[in-house]
Parts: structure tokens; C-alpha cells; sequence
């Protein structure tokens, strides 16, 4: 497991479109997918430490963001032939045992991930109604093991979002395992 921080918000950078299978048996799109107020866009998968920590709190947050106007999709890019915890099978248990108010789709190619500059899980992107990029942060200050009191960077920026359009100049990067790119040992 590699522990890796993305760069920093590319403010204003288009959301590129997808096309992709979720849990729920449905086709998600970029359209599809976005709230009146704007999108935040999740890599994420199941068996990474970092994710796990912040589930709850994840589930919690996008929940609370939709009566902003702030819709979310997490996406799942790992190879999961590497990482069978990762599957589709396994994507649909864990959105069915947390509830993920969301969906939760596949990126079997790993185009999108690679699209969008993903290098962990968690990534997260806060695009605002032009799905214009302004947050890439992270949820909060937890790590492998969650901070219970921690200060909800992403709730805040978000919300900043939907209601100015702009996120916050201050950001920190998330951190996290490293998407498990097909072909690389």
C-alpha cells in the first residue's frame, strides 16, 4: 500500500463526462450525476484504510450536502483482479451495508480516474453548477484512523460552493492509498 497526496485545486478545470455502471444497475453520466448547485466527485474503494476511516463521516456529508443542492458519485477505479475486495460484487455489498446515499459506480477502463488526475482513495473533487473545479481536498484532518472532532474541510467548502460558486482558497490535500493501475505490480 503506497501512501500518496494529490496535488491542490486547478480551480475553474472542466468536469470531463463519464459513462459508467453503478451498483444500483443504472448508467451514470456527468449530466446525470450533477446537483442544481454543483458535483463532488469521489474516488474512492473498498478495501483502502483511509476510506474506511472516513466512511461514516463520508455517507454523513454527502447526505447533508444534498439539501445544498450538492449531489455526489464516488467512483471506483481500482483493478480489482489485484484487489478482490475491490470487485463489483463487492462495491454493491459495501453501498447496501453503509447505505451510500450516492451512487456508487465502476470505471473498469480507468479512464476517468486518469481524466481526472486521480491518484488516491480518497480524491475528492468539488465542482461547482458549471462543474467548474474548486475544491480538491480532503474530507478532514483523519487519516488511517479518524478524528472525531476534526474541523469538516470538505462539508464547509462545499457548501461554499453552492452558495458563492467559488471554494476556498485554503485547501489541503487529501491523502491516501494509491489507485491500483491495471499492469502495475
Amino acid at each position: 500500500m503506497v501512501s500518496l497526496q494529490p496535488p491542490l485545486c486547478d480551480f475553474g478545470w472542466k468536469a470531463v463526462d463519464f459513462q459508467l455502471p453503478g451498483v444500483d444497475g443504472k448508467q451514470y453520466s456527468l449530466d446525470y450525476a450533477k446537483g442544481s448547485k454543483g458535483l463532488l466527485v469521489m474516488f474512492i474503494c473498498n478495501h483502502c484504510p483511509y476510506v474506511k476511516s472516513i466512511r461514516e463521516k463520508m455517507v454523513s456529508t454527502t447526505s447533508e450536502l444534498q439539501t445544498y443542492g450538492i449531489k455526489s458519485i464516488a467512483i471506483m477505479s481500482n483493478d480489482p483482479a489485484e484487489y478482490p475486495e475491490d470487485s463489483f460484487d463487492n462495491m454493491r455489498l459495501e453501498a447496501k451495508r453503509h447505505n451510500y446515499p450516492f451512487p456508487y459506480v465502476w470505471d473498469e477502463t480507468q479512464q476517468v480516474a486518469k481524466d481526472y488526475g486521480a491518484v488516491c482513495t480518497p480524491d475528492f473533487f468539488g465542482f461547482n453548477a458549471s462543474l467548474e473545479l474548486q475544491y480538491r481536498g480532503r474530507l478532514d484532518a483523519s487519516r488511517k484512523q479518524g478524528v472525531s472532532d476534526a474541523p469538516r474541510e470538505l462539508f464547509e467548502a462545499m457548501r461554499q460552493i453552492a452558495i458563492t460558486g467559488t471554494g476556498p482558497t485554503v485547501q489541503f490535500a487529501s491523502m491516501g492509498c494509491s489507485i491500483k493501475w491495471k499492469g502495475v505490480v
